[in-house]
């Protein structure tokens, strides 16, 4: 079985590295389980697709983290607060925070475009 990995973009690299220690070790650790969870329904997770891309949305206490499926595991794109996914929402124009609404939203698609990378990924952390 090859291993499940965790790919951080630069961007999503650095909202995790600008967390304090405990909740960054917290968001790695809540991964562990990840690869099982993916397969069936979870709460947890919601769904965005536009134009064949899709990303999924993994609740996580106050934070909310955008990534999308890779052959070796999962590219996290964004990790974001709850208040700057609200504030996104806002400045958007957008009454609610529901998946289908961002999904619709071309600018929420323009923010995770910015924060992919150039290059070819490389992978943080492996489960």
């Amino acid at each position: 079985m090859q291993p499940f990995q965790i790919i951080f973009n630069p961007t999503s690299a650095s909202e995790l590295a600008r967390m304090p220690k405990d909740l960054q070790l917290q968001v790695l650790g809540q991964f562990r389980g990840l690869p099982h969870e993916l397969q069936r329904e979870n709460p947890h997770f919601g769904s965005l697709s536009k134009g064949g891309r899709s990303l999924v949305r993994y609740r996580l206490g106050e934070y909310r983290l955008y990534f999308e499926r890779h052959p070796l595991g999962i590219v996290v794109h964004r990790i974001l607060s709850r208040n700057t996914l609200k504030d996104f929402l806002y400045r958007s124009n957008l009454s609610s925070g529901e998946d289908e609404q961002l999904q619709d939203n071309p600018r929420f698609w323009e923010w995770i475009e910015r924060s992919s990378p150039a290059t070819k990924p490389e992978a943080v952390t492996g489960l």
